[in-house]
């Protein structure tokens, strides 16, 4: 027989054998002998009421040996593609990519075009934005191969099951070179320094079977005939690339994209939502590890704590998002006049800091007259202008800072902490420049925090502006069943620029959603041919 059991362990314990065996045994009431196999499933760390403690979700066995299939590694099931059936892939992100590769399942060619450049260049110009203070708008933290989470921390933990199978897009990282560790914990992590890597080898991987990729390569146009969209124009409409669909995958900083779209269709084609905006804080990495682990020293059998916070302000939620334990913050601008803040981790999370977006959730009552006009993109002109207002209180790259509780007293910080942030960071009074509607909210929502979470707001404690690109601001509408453009058929949008996922896994399930949607209607279509 076969069961799954829960089983609580101290930190230290949960990768010996022989204790997880003992407490199997001991829940099933059945001796440790017994048990032909057991493995771990999934793993979390619950730090509540004062004690750490280890929670697995294993899978065991009694008196029959574990099945091949609940115990084999993932295998692919990918084809060479001949070339007969194309998809052009705009954007190289998780959902660009996972579609390619649900693509090359039924053996059709995708064409992956990416604006941005390929992973050791855009290293290089990354790098380039603290060494020279500006920013390539083709290749940097947000666009490049990989997408914004390659070079931004590569989280791999989702909430979503409703697009697809998580434990697939972990199987298919892990194949790809990503630690073994994502297959079982709750909140798996691959990292900023091996990420990377992880993402060239999907691309060897595409290549090998037939795919094809475009660097340095902007959509600019769609190919449109008939009422259909037959391909995509490239380079300002120099060049076409022909294809059976298309897949638009820019991630949510291609606003070219959006304005395309609502210049080709002002009806019909996009939806405003909500969205969120606000700050990055940040703290010494000691102080959340002592919070979270209650005082105790978390040595190296705990990883760097993490947390989650949530408060109502104002009738919007005001909560924390992508947090980063032992890791930094980074400059996410895709433009030189604007300052965009972003948080990520390496492998190890063992840098000295520990941080986190804290945002307001924005609904489009909330956008100011002055944004709004008569298509669907106000949030998107609400969120370029405070990015180019918080460019205003920096200098270069260099951020606006206050401290945090400089900013809920409402003054001057007269000097800043030590920060992980590279470009450098200006002293400024964002309690006087932020939104109202953002800043006042934001006050109320950390004053909540530190009563939930005693020591949260504390003299180290630091803010930078502005997180503004947590989701985006538009919906690219779809067919719920089919996932294709109602409005220009032919375009399937996916992943977090679409407006329908957010995150790396939530984008990769998406990306194959969609995939799996245009190669059925290409074999439905064959088929009919063919009779």
């Amino acid at each position: 027989m076969t069961e799954t059991l829960s089983i609580t362990v101290l930190p230290g314990e949960e990768a010996n054998d022989a204790i997880l065996r003992a407490k199997a045994a001991e829940r099933m009431n059945i001796s440790a002998a017994d048990i032909t196999g057991l493995i771990v499933k999934k793993k979390s760390i619950d730090a509540r009421k004062g004690r750490v403690k280890i929670h697995l979700a294993c899978q065991v066995w009694v008196g029959e040996k574990p099945a091949l299939e609940e115990t084999a590694a993932w295998t692919p099931k990918w084809k060479k593609a001949d070339g007969s059936r194309t998809v052009a892939i705009v954007g190289s992100g998780p959902a660009g990519l996972f579609a390619a590769l649900r693509l090359l399942e039924d053996g059709i060619k995708p064409i992956i075009v990416e604006r941005g450049a390929p992973t050791p260049e855009r290293k290089q110009d990354i790098a380039d934005i603290t060494r020279t203070q500006t920013v390539k708008p083709d290749s940097n933290y947000c666009f490049g191969e990989g997408g914004a989470g390659t070079f931004s921390d590569g989280k791999l933990y989702t909430r979503s099951n409703k697009r697809g199978d998580p434990s697939r897009i972990l199987a298919i990282f892990h194949h790809h070179g990503a630690q073994k560790e994502i297959l079982t914990d709750a909140h798996p992590h691959i990292g900023t320094d091996r990420l990377p890597a992880v993402i060239n080898a999907i691309r060897e991987t595409i290549v090998s079977l037939g795919g094809e990729f475009l660097f340095h390569t902007a959509c600019t146009g769609f190919i449109e005939e008939d009422g259909k969209i037959r391909g995509i124009r490239v380079d300002d409409g120099k060049q076409e690339i022909r294809s059976d669909a298309v897949i638009l995958a820019g991630g949510h900083s291609s606003r070219d994209l959006y304005r395309l779209i609502a210049q080709m269709r002002p009806e019909g084609a996009l939806e405003a939502k909500a969205f969120a905006m606000g700050v990055r804080v940040e703290h010494p990495r000691e102080i959340i590890d002592r919070i979270q682990y209650h005082g105790r020293d978390r040595g190296t059998e705990l990883p760097a704590a993490e947390y989650r916070l949530t408060a109502q302000a104002g009738e919007r939620g005001v909560y924390s998002f992508c947090m980063c334990p032992g890791g930094l913050i980074v400059p996410s601008a895709t433009s030189d006049d604007e300052i965009v803040v972003n948080g990520m981790s390496p492998s190890g999370r063992n840098s000295r800091w520990s941080n986190s977006a804290v945002v307001v959730e924005i609904r489009t009552e909330d956008i100011p007259e002055d944004f709004r006009e008569k298509d669907q993109l106000g949030g998107l002109r609400f969120q370029e202008w405070l990015e180019k207002e918080t460019k205003k209180h920096g200098d270069g790259q260099k951020a606006p800072a206050q401290r945090l509780e400089d900013f809920l007293a409402k003054r001057e910080s007269k000097t800043l902490p030590e920060s992980s942030y590279s470009p450098g960071l200006v002293p400024s009074r964002l309690d006087l420049w932020l939104p109202w509607h953002i800043g006042e909210r934001l006050k109320e929502g950390f004053r909540q925090f530190g009563a939930s979470m005693r020591g949260f707001i504390c003299p180290e404690a630091l803010l930078v502006a502005s997180e503004t690109r947590t989701s985006s601001p538009v919906r690219i509408l779809r067919n719920p069943e089919t996932l294709e453009s109602e409005a220009l058929p032919g375009l399937w949008p996916a992943g977090e620029g679409s407006g329908y996922a957010g995150g790396i896994v939530s984008s990769a399930m998406d990306g194959e959603k969609c995939a799996a949607a245009i190669a059925a209607r290409l074999q439905a279509s064959a088929a009919g041919s063919a009779r």
